[in-house]
């Protein structure tokens, strides 16, 4: 199973948006062109995170898009929850009886124990956390390719 880029463009963005102080107004251009992402993708993908408050919108010159809610107050999973949509690892995992056997199937146990350590792992860091991790990964690898 693979999420899908969605997702993982909004991780991205969010990221970046993230690594930079509280109150920056971003170009939807600017986030897509240094981030590898299509434009017209993540136009379509940051107007969903707008709609749940975490990140807010001005018009008009000097206009452009912040962060609404505070990096340290986000989590990635919050994010590809957005982006993609409730997630499950398998269909059995959804409810609504979708699997007759989930009340004793091994393998459906197996399934909701991934699936829980990942949300776990994917909602135990922050972005603000996020980006202090990239930008000191980012100065070591500049100082070990100089």
């Amino acid at each position: 199973m693979q999420l899908s880029m969605s997702g993982e463009y909004a991780l991205r963005a969010m990221l970046y948006i993230c690594s930079k102080p509280y109150g920056t107004v971003f170009q939807i251009s600017e986030i897509a062109t240094r981030n590898e992402i299509p434009d017209n993708f993540l136009r379509k993908i940051l107007p969903r995170l707008k709609s749940v408050d975490m990140l807010k919108s001005q018009r008009g010159n000097g206009g452009g898009i912040s962060l609404l809610k505070k990096a340290s107050e986000i989590t990635p999973w919050e994010i590809i929850e957005i982006a993609e949509g409730p997630v499950n690892l398998n269909k059995c995992l959804i409810g609504n009886d979708s699997c007759k056997r989930e009340k004793y199937c091994s393998i459906h146990f197996l399934w909701l124990e991934a699936q829980t350590q990942m949300r776990s792992v994917f909602s135990n860091a922050t972005m603000a956390e996020l980006a202090e991790q990239n930008h000191n990964n980012f100065l070591k690898f500049l100082k070990t390719s100089a």
